[in-house]
């Protein structure tokens, strides 16, 4: 990763019923685009929201873990997996890089049209801010919770905002709206990574500070836009 241009990549995947085929494929991804700086993968990607079997479902997160420190030495890989906490079960994103986790947050704002509330113990919001790594400020916003504008408050400062997902196909353009609208509020770049299941949106994408899709991330992007539009009180 250089000083100012990161490569990143989303694993736009559907995720299967059988949970080792889900961490084979993310595995498969991995090697294939060893030379990417960062890899976000969409929300619950390795289990889905599979209520059903969450105990099954959380305990392969642990294999998913375990997995996903090995193959982050070089790279920053972000993913959302089913957590056992406490006496509940929590919808947990994970950061890991140089064969370690440097960041975690449970979802703080649950979708409760898809039964999450439920099922699932609510995070902070607190705990969704940005964090630093390698000398680039992340935040981490999942799925619904970026429908939330106190939350955009919380993540300013990131250069990148990063929205693993499973947004449903008929709110598409919300999904495209609100994302556009986050990066040129917020001046900053932001990741979508939706799942490509049938029923999902088919939007997985890096927008610009400008609210443009793009294929590259350069952070010179964000002192530019900085310099000639500044929103500071």
């Amino acid at each position: 990763m250089t000083s100012n241009k990161i490569n990143i990549g989303t694993v736009a995947l559907p995720t299967l019923s059988r949970y080792q085929d889900n961490l084979d494929k993310a595995l498969e991804y991995i090697y294939l685009n060893s030379k990417l700086d960062l890899l976000v993968v969409p929300e619950v990607f390795f289990s889905g929201f599979d209520y059903d079997h969450m105990m099954t479902a959380a305990k392969f997160s642990v294999k998913v873990i375990k997995e996903l420190k090995r193959v982050s030495v070089d790279k920053i890989i972000v993913a959302t997996l089913i957590m056992e906490e406490r006496d509940g079960f929590v919808n947990r994103a994970v950061v890991f890089y140089g064969n370690k986790i440097v960041h975690k947050q449970n979802k703080s704002k649950l979708f409760k049209l898809g039964g999450e509330h439920k099922e699932f113990i609510a995070g902070s919001s607190k705990k969704v801010k940005p964090f630093e790594v390698s000398g680039v400020r992340y935040a981490i916003l999942i799925c619904f919770e970026l429908r939330f504008k106190e939350l955009w408050k919380n993540v300013e400062g990131a250069d990148i905002v990063l929205i693993p997902a499973q947004w449903g196909k008929a709110r598409r353009v919300h999904l495209e709206v609100l994302s556009k609208g986050l990066a040129v509020m917020n001046q900053c770049f932001v990741v979508v990574a939706n799942s490509a299941s049938d029923d999902m949106a088919p939007y997985s994408v890096i927008i610009s500070p400008n609210g443009e899709e793009t294929t590259t991330v350069d952070l010179k992007e964000i002192k530019k836009i900085k310099r000639y539009i500044d929103m500071k009180d």
